[in-house]
This record gives structure tokens, C-alpha cells and sequence, in this order.
């Protein structure tokens, strides 16, 4: 709020002190005035500015399926892949685990770890689809079911219990 000017009675020796008062007032800086003519801002020099991480995420599914192709073309064609592998490249592992709880996300990296160690050129999928609650399920692309266990509850003792080294290795001998 602006100061008040004092009001006095002039009196005859105080008439140059009768006289109002200038006050000087500041000019407000808004956002808007720092636009330039062109529609363009002038930086903040006083704000350091923040740096924006850029996300490498497809926002479509098609942008994804063309990501997908790109990567398949520069691991090269199936044929040359299977004649030099033995043929075990056709083989799709999927493994399926519930968000709930991150001992399934611990033991689907275990799985999809043990797995590409142990089968040169397989394919291990986590989590293609929207995954069911409370599931750990491995299985193969279209094929066989090697561990499914559905419907968990908490602490999730079945799953627990299981040696994934085990596991691991008997999914390796039914692959190969």
C-alpha cells in the first residue's frame, strides 16, 4: 500500500514543507515482460536452470513393435542365428510373476539369468502381458508349463520354498 501524504496546515514560514511530497514508486516486473516481440522468453540469469532427463520410452504401441523390429534386424536373421547356436533360438521362455512383492521380481531375474546362461540363445520374456495376482509361472511360448504356481497369498510360502537353482537347471535339461 502506497504511504499516506501528511497532511499539515500550512502556516506562512512552512511553505515549502506544504508542498507535496513525490514518492517514487517501483516499476513491477512480470513474467510477461520478459517476452520477447518474437514470442520468445529471455533466460533467468539468476536461477540456475534444471536439467530434464529425457525418457527413451516409445509412447505408442506401434513406436514399440517398430523399436522390437529394429532390434531384430540388428541381431539378424533367425536362420544365421539358429545354424550357429544349434538351433535352441526358437526357444521362448516366458516368465510371468505379480507385482506385489519383489521376491517374484528377484526370482523371475534369477530364472531369466540362470536360463540365458545355461541355453545359448534363448529368449526369456518377463511379464509380456498384464500379469495375474499372486502367480509365479514359467513356462515355454506355446508349449509346455514348467512351474505354475497361481493364486499365492502373503508371505507366499510355495514360492519361497523353492530352490531356484533347481529349478533353474531342470528348465535347462528340458529345454536342451
Amino acid at each position: 500500500m502506497a504511504p499516506r501524504a501528511a497532511k499539515r496546515k500550512a502556516t506562512e514560514g512552512d511553505e515549502e514543507q506544504a508542498k507535496p511530497q513525490v514518492v517514487e514508486t517501483v516499476k513491477r516486473v512480470t513474467r510477461s515482460m520478459t517476452k520477447q516481440p518474437d514470442g520468445t522468453t529471455q533466460p533467468n540469469k539468476d536461477k540456475p536452470k534444471a536439467k530434464v532427463k529425457a525418457k527413451a520410452k516409445p509412447a505408442s504401441k506401434r513406436q514399440k513393435e517398430s523399436v522390437e523390429e529394429d532390434a531384430a534386424k540388428a541381431a539378424g536373421s533367425p536362420e544365421e542365428l539358429t545354424a550357429a547356436d544349434g538351433g535352441s533360438h526358437n526357444k521362448t521362455v516366458v516368465v510371468e510373476h505379480c507385482k506385489q512383492c519383489n521376491s517374484f521380481k528377484t526370482r523371475a531375474f534369477q530364472v531369466r539369468d540362470g536360463l540365458e546362461k545355461g541355453v545359448p540363445g534363448v529368449k526369456v520374456l518377463l511379464n509380456p502381458e498384464k500379469p495375474r495376482r499372486g502367480c509365479f509361472e514359467i513356462r515355454e511360448e506355446g508349449g509346455e508349463t514348467f512351474i505354475s504356481l497361481l493364486d499365492m497369498k502373503r508371505p507366499f510360502k510355495r514360492m519361497k520354498d523353492l530352490d531356484m537353482e533347481k529349478v533353474i537347471s531342470d528348465i535347462i535339461v528340458k529345454i536342451k
